[in-house]
């Protein structure tokens, strides 16, 4: 076979199929599920990440998901809450099992996973997401690994900014993406501040992540922030 010596096109993340929003970022709608999925739907229809990332927003997405609501998107994830946790963790895993089954991804955070095995319930729609420089653990390919060991029909959920945070050559992506790309489920996108929070993504990281991204083509990509107007 004659190899492709054409230049990859550029890989641009507003035209990016499939393309969706999570609900994280809107502040202003927090708690207000019906709300939060009009406004994701201003982004996609076709993927969506609802994320209680508190706590205290778990008990309103579980009725909101039970209600028997019908939301027109082909890929919905869930984030699992990462803080103001009160749980007990095997409380908490069994909430997250009881998701309808519809839903594709339950996304968590693996510097809260305590008792790993409890999250083997959750089986193939587990997705472990890879951490910011912030966190203690869960940041590069070896420490995520032991985790896929012990989970091994856990998905994968690549933050690109988080990868950028450890590492800004983006080498750390790329072994994560080594490692995992067989894994992966979804994919978080947005810039980052010099506190850790999420930002609209930045011409220059378009541009740096551009080879990471280029990676990633077959599974939906999430914004985290909302795409600059332009």
């Amino acid at each position: 076979m004659v190899p492709n010596l054409q230049p990859r096109a550029h890989v641009s993340v507003r035209l990016h199929h499939p393309l969706g929003a999570s609900t994280g970022y809107m502040a202003d709608r927090r708690g207000d599920w019906p709300a939060l999925t009009w406004e994701a739907l201003r982004t996609s229809v076709y993927a969506v990440e609802l994320a209680a990332l508190s706590e205290d927003e778990l008990p309103a997405l579980v009725d909101y998901l039970g209600s028997g609501v019908e939301l027109p998107f082909r890929f919905v994830s869930v984030h699992a809450p990462s803080k103001h946790r009160r749980m007990s963790e095997a409380e908490l895993v069994d909430t997250l099992a009881a998701l309808p089954c519809w839903i594709d991804a339950i996304v968590v955070h693996p510097d809260t996973m305590g008792d790993v095995d409890l999250y083997g319930r959750l089986g193939s729609r587990l997705a472990i997401e890879n951490m910011d420089v912030r966190k203690e653990r869960g940041q590069t390919a070896g420490e995520l690994e032991t985790l896929f060991d012990a989970l091994p029909d856990a998905g994968f959920c690549f933050d690109v900014a988080h990868a950028w945070s450890v590492d800004a050559s983006m080498e750390e992506g790329e072994r994560l993406l080594d490692a995992f790309a067989g894994r992966l489920r979804h994919v978080h996108v947005s810039s980052l501040d010099a506190t850790g929070h999420h930002l609209p993504l930045s011409p220059e990281h378009e541009d740096l992540f551009e080879h990471t991204l280029g990676r990633c083509l077959g599974v939906p990509w999430i914004l985290e922030a909302p795409l600059p107007a332009h």
